[in-house]
Formats: C-alpha cells, structure tokens, sequence
C-alpha cells in the first residue's frame, strides 16, 4: 500500500509538471513512474499496483479546480488501462528473461510500446469524438509526444530497482528527472513557438501588403497538410510540408500590387517580375535555418512533375505544395477571375495529373477533401477579396483561361507566375 501511494504521489506530480506541445499533445515524464511501479511490483506478480499507481494521473491540479470530473475520470482510467496492458506485457517477459537488471531493460522497452499504443488509441478516439475528426487525421497530432517514453522506460527501471533496495528514501532521486524532462520539454516548445512567430510574422507583412496573398497561404497550408496526411507522413514532416506551404509565396512582398490585382493578362516585363518573387522566396527562406529545408519548395521548378519509372526517394512536397496551389488558385475569387466551382478544379487536377501534377498527390487531395464532405470554390468562399472580379479570366495557377461552364483549358502561358 505504501508504494502505491508514494509512486502513486509521484505520478501525479510528474502529470502536473506535463508539457502543452505546439501540436496541442502533452507530454511528461509520467511513464517512469509507471516503469518503476511494474519493476516494484513484479516479484509479487501484483498486476493491479502499478495500473492504481498509473491512476493517479487522473489528478491533475487544473481539471480537479474545474472541477471536470469526466476528465478527471478518463485520465485515471485511460493510465490506469495502458499501465494495465503495459504489465501484462512485461511481467511474462521478465519471468521467462529473469529479474537482472539488463533483462529488465528489454523487457521494459515492449512494455513501453504497449503503453504508448494504447494510450494513443484511446486519446485519438477522444479527440476524434470531440472535434469531429478523422481517427487517421487526429492520430497524427499526438504521436510526437510519445517519442520521449522509451528513454524514460529504461530510466523507470533503474529507479525502479533503486526503490525496491532503498525504499522512500530515494524519492529525491525519482523528482529531479521529473523536474529536468520538464525543463528541457518548455525549452523545446519555446523554441517552437519562437518558429512559429517568425513564420505568423511573415504571414502579417503578406496580410498587410495584401490579405488575399495572406489567406490564399493559410488554405494552401491547409490543403497541404490534408495531403499530407492522406500520404502517411509522418508528424515531423507534416510540419515542415505546413512552413513550406505558407511560406511559398513569402516573396510576393517585393511584387508590386498592381501586377498580383491585375485584371487582364501579364505583358511578358510584367510576367518576368512577377516570376522574381520565387526567388526573393528563396533567398529569404534560405536565410532562417529552420525554413530553410522548405526553400526549393517555393520555386515551380521544383514542382514540375516529369513521369518516371521509379519516383521513390524524390521529394514530393514541392509537388504537394504546387497541387494545393492550384487548388486554391481555382477555388477561390481572384482579380482577374471569378472562384470556379469544385468540381471544375478537381476536373483540372485530374486532366494533368500525370503531366503537370503528381498523380499520388491529386488522389490525396481529391480523396481527403471528399471524405471531409468538404465544399470549396463558387458559393463556398469565406472571404472573397476581390467583388468585381469577371466571371472568366486567365491564369488560374498555370492552368490557362478556364471557363466556368466547360472547364476548357486554352492558355497556359501564366503557368509559372503563381498569381
């Protein structure tokens, strides 16, 4: 009884030191306290000890001040479940590997993923329910913090083993590791919000110069990640494809007004200075180390699609980014052009998908959208910048003068100008 308490203390303790990432997961140093408990308890083959310990996780100080007793509750038994299975993974494995301190080692790290898997899949389903998303769309967003668990299943161990020869005397020892996760997870999250701010900057400079360029990035980053998604990446490059898409066409700053709002067609002098933005896009991408992987992402070079046997080991988020693009090119009002309806851009999408676009990445994007039950384009539109544009114009994202009733494509001479 005593150690369930104190361990029991101790999990909730490192449950109050946890970490809000900028993805919205949290992330503490819980698990070792879980890791330590099933070392604790495993010579007396005591299931329940270290899923009661886990269960103390349901006290955390902000829900319990709400008083929000259904998160209160769901916290103890979503710990208390996972630190459950994780048990029944690592007791049999510690009575056929021995108790030494090197099997416990191996045993902990299944025990680990056992834990993570389910404590993902009931966060994801929660979240799914709640916010009415996909599973395979919330799963994603929670995944990053779970990578800190392993190193903390091998350090469970060893305090694990130090409680069961010292006993409470050694408490000290379990909340320094606790306290330093925390410090070193706030330092993480600060400098992703550090990222953040420089990147919601750059968005601000476009708004001022001119807010449809700043919402036509917005959705394109949207778009971008629904593909994304669609294609399994993994959460790590879900973000940076997020930077690459938003920052895509940062270098409009330096193109005049009058040229991105123009009406009609693009004189050749006016097109070449409208085509200088991918490169001012570069370069100021290339000058912030952490957008920098995203730089080749702003060019149309780097989008144009050429069919090859074998694609694996290209990237493709330059050919995410120019798809989600040219959707939103399409789908929504610009000055020289009326929104087009959805349907018509899918039909585009599809007629060069293996010639201007990426095959993989129009499915994705037509597949993701469907599912979400999604409607953009003519009548869909949040915000349409530009009341007075006419109803057919050229240049809707390189895909020449779409009309409306017909979806005819005959001049794609504004192809690269992105406008």
């Amino acid at each position: 009884m005593a150690e369930v308490l104190v361990l029991g203390a101790l999990f909730a303790f490192a449950e109050n030191q946890s970490t809000l990432f900028p993805s919205q997961s949290t992330t503490s140093a819980s698990f070792m306290l879980a890791m330590a408990a099933m070392v604790a308890f495993a010579p007396q083959n005591a299931y329940a000890g270290p899923a009661v310990v886990a269960a103390f996780g349901g006290l955390f100080l902000p829900d319990l001040r709400a008083r929000d007793w259904r998160r209160v509750i769901f916290n103890a038994s979503m710990y208390g479940t996972a630190t459950l299975v994780a048990t029944a993974v690592f007791f049999p494995l510690v009575h056929v590997l021995g108790t030494a301190w090197w099997a416990m080692l191996v045993a902990a790290l299944p025990a680990a993923l056992a834990f993570s898997a389910i404590n993902l899949l009931l966060l994801a389903l929660v979240l799914a329910f709640w916010r009415l998303e996909t599973f395979s769309a919330a799963l994603p967003k929670l995944v990053g913090g779970h990578l800190q668990i392993y190193p903390f299943a091998l350090l469970g161990v060893l305090l694990g083993e130090f409680y069961v020869d010292y006993g409470v005397v050694l408490v000290p020892l379990f909340i320094v590791p606790i306290l330093v996760a925390r410090q070193t997870f706030s330092s993480y999250t600060q400098l992703k919000e550090s990222q953040e701010a420089a990147v919601r900057t750059l968005i601000g400079a476009l708004e001022a110069k001119d807010p449809y360029t700043a919402g036509h990035a917005e959705r394109v980053a949207s778009y971008a990640e629904y593909i994304g998604q669609e294609l399994g990446m993994s959460p790590s490059r879900l973000e940076r494809l997020r930077f690459a898409a938003l920052m895509h066409d940062v270098g409009k700053l330096v193109v005049p007004n009058h040229l991105l709002n123009k009406k009609g067609k693009l004189t050749a002098e006016e097109f070449a200075q409208v085509r200088l933005h991918e490169e001012v896009s570069v370069e100021i991408l290339t000058r912030i180390d952490f957008l920098a992987p995203v730089a080749p992402s702003a060019t149309s070079e780097a989008a144009e699609f050429a069919p090859v046997a074998d694609d694996r080991g290209q990237p493709i988020e330059p050919h995410i980014v120019a798809v989600a693009d040219a959707f939103d090119a399409m789908t929504s009002t610009r000055s020289y052009r009326k929104a087009l309806p959805q349907e018509t851009a899918f039909s585009e999408l599809r007629q060069n998908s293996g010639k201007q676009f990426h095959p993989r990445v129009v499915d994705a994007l037509i597949s993701a959208i469907e599912r979400r039950g999604e409607e953009h384009g003519r009548g869909h539109e949040d915000v349409v910048h530009h009341q007075d544009a006419p109803e057919v114009g050229t240049g809707s994202a390189g895909l020449g003068d779409l009309l409306p009733e017909t979806g005819n494509v005959e001049n794609g001479s504004e192809q690269a100008a992105g406008r």
